[in-house]
């Protein structure tokens, strides 16, 4: 016959049951409140970093810094208006990166932390504020900004607060994202009818000259980016189209209709850059530059896209 276990013996298992019982229920309840709040959490994450610019309109107002932010923003959204005397065109720094830089497509947040970078372009280093002046010059067909200047130190503050998190040189995933790596050999006929057929015009005009530099900028022409900047390149071009366009269906273009769309654009005259000469100084010059040479030999029909090292044969299969 079996003795009876001791009383004490007992009491003991009972507690570390009951113990124990508590814990798993106390873990359950912290997974869920755990489950919940990232459910609640509208910070989105791209290929495991999270995306969450701070808004700079919530800033302290008491902050010394946020007036400084806030003309920052203003200077990016309406560059044409505001620095007026610095632009040469009708575009802003709104026209190629949507919504103040937040959007996704073409997005600032983070860049300031990959300067001070090497370019090649200028074969120097360069910062932040050479980067931003490389735009006015070249994007905005216009001049640089002094280094001392309230719109000068309004956009990087404005470019550091909305990269608030994000370490010096990380590896960013959004960025770069806008480069055609193989473009199907373009035809500008197909790029003109497609102009009319995507509805183009509804924002940009018949005629490229826009309806607003940030409702629908100049695509050529006076009011226009010159051809020194990076989207007079075909694969730059092609693939902001192809990655940004058209605006609320991006991504429905085909390559090959980005890449017609692209050579009809940069076909047409825009004013040019004065500095071509001098880039690309040690070497590794882009072969998809559209220069007034090779536009004037577009429109002629004598161009020979296999100029262009990453053209391939043309997708006509939907033909």
């Amino acid at each position: 016959m079996k003795k009876a276990k001791p009383l004490w013996l007992l009491a003991i298992t009972v507690c570390f049951i009951l113990l124990l019982t508590a814990c798993t229920e106390n873990t359950d309840e912290q997974t869920n409140d755990e489950n919940e709040n990232a459910a609640n959490d509208d910070t989105e994450v791209i290929d495991g970093m999270a995306y969450n610019p701070p808004d700079v309109d919530e800033l302290d107002p008491d902050d010394p810094m946020t007036e400084l932010i806030q003309y920052g923003k203003k200077v990016f959204n309406e560059t044409n208006t505001v620095a007026s005397e610095h632009v040469g065109n009708e575009l802003s720094c709104q026209s190629c990166h949507a919504d103040g830089g937040i959007s996704q497509s073409s997005s600032m947040v983070g860049v300031v932390t990959q300067f001070p970078q090497y370019r090649g372009r200028e074969g120097g280093v360069f910062t932040m504020q050479d980067r931003i002046n490389g735009c006015m010059v070249r994007s905005m067909n216009g001049k640089k900004f002094d280094s001392e200047s309230k719109e000068m130190k309004g956009m990087v503050a404005y470019l550091t607060k909305i990269s608030e998190g994000i370490e010096v040189g990380e590896d960013i995933p959004w960025r770069m994202q806008n480069t055609m790596k193989e473009i199907p050999e373009p035809s500008v006929e197909r790029g003109e009818e497609l102009y009319t057929k995507k509805n183009c015009m509804t924002c940009h005009a018949d005629d490229g000259s826009g309806t607003g530099a940030n409702s629908g900028p100049a695509l050529w022409g006076e009011d226009s980016f010159n051809d020194g900047a990076g989207m007079s390149r075909m694969s730059k071009m092609a693939g902001y189209i192809k990655n940004n366009m058209p605006v609320g269906q991006a991504g429905d273009l085909t390559d090959q209709e980005a890449a017609d769309l692209a050579a009809f654009l940069l076909s047409h005259e825009r004013p040019e850059w004065s500095g071509h000469d001098s880039d690309w100084p040690k070497g590794g010059r882009p072969t998809d530059i559209m220069n007034k040479e090779r536009r004037k030999q577009v429109r002629e029909g004598t161009f020979d896209w296999t100029e262009i090292e990453n053209v391939v044969p043309a997708d006509n299969s939907g033909e």
